[in-house]
């Protein structure tokens, strides 16, 4: 879209309502968090590069939520009190898993114990996430204790979910990952490895970690702690300060040998 506005319509710039903003120093552009730690959106952002940085305007950066509505007042919009959405963007508000129904065939399958156990039948995988409780369907298990029942793994090759009980179960704690598809926002790749800080899904803290360049456009991160729920084919996002350096895709998960 940013080729089309510039080269066709002659644009100067592209403005967005995201929650972040781009600081400028001696012809290098930083993409920085938004101010608003509720709102920040920074970690959607991380594949712009140099060209799109300098191109682009976050107006509302700046600011926090409750000013923006206030502003909103002010000015006469009639959605200045709209509740805050929680849908996907351009999707909008509708049940994700009727979403997916209309695209992918449904391909049920078994629920097990990381021992192997029978514990139910799943609608599909890809309704699941890494650590989700609710809508798992599970009731009273034979011998199992009263606690809730967690997405542990996702067996893709034999269409099975793996789940168990306790929301830190060790399956589901991991202090290294590998990431490809790397973007810089300096569109400079990394070649040495740095201490930063990184968030493998979206208004997590940032986590201090130890980032080393593998080549191939790979890298390997080691977390300080360990990290609930990385999650492979999502996005790990780098950060220094309130800086962010890029991120990439996740492949795989790990921890170290002992």
């Amino acid at each position: 879209f940013l080729n089309y506005a510039i080269e066709d319509l002659g644009a100067d710039y592209i403005a967005t309502g995201h929650y972040a903003r781009v600081s400028e120093q001696h012809g290098c552009y930083s993409l920085l968090k938004g101010l608003d730690p509720n709102k920040e959106q920074s970690y959607f952002l991380y594949t712009l590069g140099q060209q799109q940085l300098a191109r682009t305007l976050f107006p509302i950066g700046h600011l926090h939520k409750p000013e923006i509505r206030a502003l909103a007042a002010k000015a006469g919009f009639a959605n200045h009190k709209k509740k805050d959405s929680t849908g996907i963007c351009f999707i909008g508000e509708r049940k994700f898993k009727e979403f997916l129904q209309r695209y992918l065939p449904t391909q049920p399958g078994d629920m097990r114990s990381p021992e192997g156990q029978l514990i139910g039948k799943h609608a599909g995988l890809m309704y699941y996430t890494l650590g989700q409780r609710q809508g798992l369907g599970i009731g009273g298990v034979k011998e199992a204790p009263d606690e809730a029942w967690y997405v542990l793994e996702k067996d893709l090759s034999n269409n099975v979910l793996i789940v168990g009980q306790g929301h830190d179960h060790p399956l589901l704690l991991h202090t290294v990952l590998e990431a490809s598809q790397l973007d810089w926002c300096n569109n400079q790749p990394l070649t040495e490895s740095i201490q930063c800080k990184a968030k493998t899904r979206y208004r997590q803290a940032d986590q201090a970690c130890h980032l080393e360049p593998l080549g191939d456009d790979r890298c390997q991160v080691t977390f300080a702690q360990p990290q609930r729920a990385i999650t492979p084919g999502q996005s790990v996002v780098f950060y220094q300060g309130e800086v962010c350096l890029g991120g990439g895709i996740i492949e795989s998960k790990s921890n170290p040998k002992t």
